[in-house]
C-alpha cells in the first residue's frame, strides 16, 4: 500500500474480497483513500475497477473484508449505507429521471415538504442552486434534464452525491462522452472538491488525465493490486506496463502495411449531403486501406456513418462501393452490399444486453447455425467457442447475459460480430471509447489485419493517438464538410492535428 503518512484514510479497505458464484473477482484487495486528495483506480477492462466501487457504494456485498470510513467500521450491504456512511457515485450509466427537472433530480426521495406536507419546488431549487453556487457552476436548478447535455447530467449527478454530504465521490470514466472544454471545466470542478476536502476516486483509462489530476494510484489486475503509490513517483509507462502486466511494443505507433497505390476503390462518397448536419462530404477508400474520420462534435463524422452504414439517407450526392453507385433504402440493405457499421454507443445499438454473449456474436449470421431449417445448437456453441477465442474475449459463461462483461470485452463483442459477417467495409464509430490501452490495442490490431485482407475500414475516433496509429489517412471534417485529406507524411505530431481539426494555423 502507499503511505499515507499517518493520517486516518478517508476510507479504508481491506482484504476485500468479492465473488459472483463460483468467480472470484476481487482477491483480497487494499485501497486507502484520503480527504482532499483524487485517487486514481485503473486497470484493463474486468481488472475489478468498477465492481470494487460498487462494493464500496453498496451495490455489491463484499464476501469477505473491512471498510472503514474516518478510521470507524462500516457495514455497507446497501446504497443507504453508503449513503449515511458519507459515499457518493457517479456512474457511467446516468441515473437521473430525464423528464424531471434538475432540482427534482436533487433532491429525489428526499423533497422539501411546504404547507400540508406538499412537495416544495421552490425549497429544492434555491437548495440546487446554493450547492451550484458553491462548486462554482451554472445551471438552472428549474431545467428538465432532458433538455440537458451530457456534461450537465454529470453536474447534476455530483450535485446530488453533494446534497446527501457525501465526503467521498467515485467518478467511473466521467470524460468518456465530454468535449474537451467541458473536460476542462470537470477537472475545475474536481479541484474546488478536493478544496473541500471531498476525496475523489477517479476511474479513467486515460493517461494523460490520470497524470494530470490524480494524486495517488491504485492499478488492478486480475481483481488484485499490482500498484499503489503517489502519481508523481511513477513514469506512464510505469503505470501501463502495471496496468497490462507486460511492456507494450507498439505504444500506438503506426505500422506501414505496404498499401497499393493502385488498389480498387471500394467506397466513393461524392458531396455527400443530408437533412440533418451533412453539407458535402467526400471522400475514397481503397482495398486495403483504413481512412481516419477528424473532426471536432457536431463536425458530422457520425452522420455521414450513418449514411455509409444506410441508416440514414443522403440528400444529395453520390455513393458508390466498387464503382457502382447505391442508395440504401435500409441497414439491411448496406449490410446486403458488404458494409457493416459499430456503432458509437455499444450499448444501446450494439449489442442486446439481456441475451447472451453466444447470442449477441452469432444474431447477424444465424443462417450460419442452422441445421435443416431450425438452430442447431451443436454449430451455435461451435461458432461462439471459435469468435470467443479468435477475438480473446474474456468471459466465464458465453451464455451469461453480454451485461455481465466489462466495457472491454462487451465492445471485442460487438467487433467480433460484425467482423463476422465478413463485410468488405467496416464503419467504425469510437470503436475504443471507453476500453483499456491492453483492449485498445488488441483492437487497432484487428483492424489492422482485417484491412490487410483487401477490406476498406472508415475509423471514426476523437482520440487522436490512436486515430494517428491505424489510420492511413485522415480525413478532417468541419461543420457538416470534408476540409482537408492528410497522409501519414502530412501529420508530425498529435498536436498539429488538433490545430487542423480546430482549423487553427497548423
Amino acid at each position: 500500500m502507499a503511505d499515507t503518512d499517518g493520517e486516518t484514510p478517508a476510507v479504508r479497505m481491506r482484504a476485500i474480497v468479492k465473488n459472483f458464484g463460483p468467480v472470484e473477482v476481487l482477491k483480497s484487495v487494499d485501497m486507502d483513500i484520503i480527504a482532499g486528495e483524487v485517487h486514481a483506480l485503473a486497470g484493463e477492462n474486468g481488472a475489478g475497477k468498477s465492481t470494487l466501487m460498487k462494493v464500496l457504494q453498496g451495490v455489491h456485498p463484499i464476501t469477505s473484508g473491512t471498510i472503514a470510513v474516518n478510521g470507524e467500521p462500516v457495514d455497507i450491504r446497501s446504497t443507504a449505507d453508503a449513503e449515511r456512511a458519507g459515499i457518493g457515485m457517479v456512474f457511467q450509466e446516468f441515473s437521473l429521471i430525464p423528464s424531471m427537472t434538475v432540482a427534482q433530480n436533487i433532491f429525489l426521495n428526499r423533497e422539501f415538504r411546504g404547507v400540508g406536507g406538499m412537495v416544495d419546488d421552490r425549497a429544492a431549487e434555491r437548495a440546487a442552486k446554493d450547492i451550484f453556487d458553491g462548486l462554482g457552476v451554472t445551471i438552472d436548478p428549474r431545467s428538465r434534464v432532458e433538455d440537458l447535455g451530457t456534461a450537465y447530467w454529470q453536474l447534476v449527478e455530483i450535485a446530488k452525491a453533494i446534497a446527501k454530504k457525501a465526503s467521498v465521490l467515485v467518478m467511473d470514466e466521467p470524460t468518456a462522452s465530454l468535449a474537451k472544454h467541458e473536460v476542462e471545466n470537470l477537472f475545475a470542478l474536481i479541484h474546488t472538491l478536493k478544496n473541500r476536502g471531498i476525496a475523489v476516486v477517479y476511474i479513467s483509462h486515460r493517461m494523460d488525465e490520470i497524470r494530470r489530476i490524480a494524486d495517488r494510484i491504485t492499478v488492478l489486475r486480475d481483481g488484485r493490486v499490482v500498484l499503489a503509490s503517489a502519481v508523481a513517483e511513477l513514469s506512464a509507462a510505469k503505470i501501463i506496463e502495471a496496468i497490462i502486466g507486460r511492456r507494450l511494443a507498439s505504444d500506438l505507433v503506426y505500422q506501414d502495411r505496404g498499401l497499393d497505390d493502385e488498389a480498387p476503390v471500394l467506397l466513393e462518397a461524392k458531396d455527400i449531403a443530408s437533412n440533418t448536419i451533412l453539407e458535402s462530404v467526400s471522400l475514397t477508400i481503397r482495398a486495403g486501406e483504413i481512412v481516419g474520420l477528424a473532426g471536432l462534435m457536431g463536425s458530422g463524422r457520425t452522420e455521414f456513418a450513418r449514411v455509409v452504414a444506410g441508416m440514414d439517407r443522403p440528400s444529395r450526392g453520390h455513393l458508390a462501393i466498387d464503382g457502382v453507385e447505391v442508395r440504401f433504402a435500409s441497414p439491411l440493405s448496406a449490410q446486403e452490399a458488404g458494409v457493416a457499421l459499430i456503432p458509437e454507443d455499444r450499448r444501446e445499438q450494439g449489442l442486446v444486453l439481456e441475451h447472451s454473449v453466444s447470442d449477441n456474436l452469432t444474431l447477424p449470421v444465424l443462417d450460419r447455425v442452422k441445421s435443416r431449417g431450425l438452430l442447431s445448437t451443436k454449430k451455435l456453441h461451435a461458432l461462439t467457442e471459435q469468435l470467443v477465442g479468435r477475438f480473446a474475449v474474456k468471459v466465464a459463461d458465453p451464455y451469461a447475459p453480454v451485461s455481465h462483461l466489462s466495457g472491454g470485452n462487451q465492445q471485442k463483442v460487438v467487433v467480433a460480430k460484425w467482423i463476422n459477417t465478413e463485410p468488405r467495409i467496416l464503419v467504425m464509430d469510437e470503436p475504443t471509447s471507453g476500453v483499456d490501452i491492453g483492449t485498445k490495442t488488441e483492437i487497432l490490431d484487428i483492424v489492422r489485419s482485417f484491412a490487410s485482407q483487401g477490406n476498406a475500414v472508415l475509423f471514426i475516433s476523437s482520440e487522436l493517438p490512436e486515430l494517428l496509429a491505424v489510420a492511413d489517412r485522415i480525413v478532417v471534417m468541419r461543420s457538416g464538410r470534408s476540409v482537408q485529406e492528410l497522409t501519414q507524411a502530412d501529420v508530425a505530431s498529435e498536436e498539429q492535428l488538433q490545430l487542423i481539426i480546430q482549423g487553427a494555423p497548423a
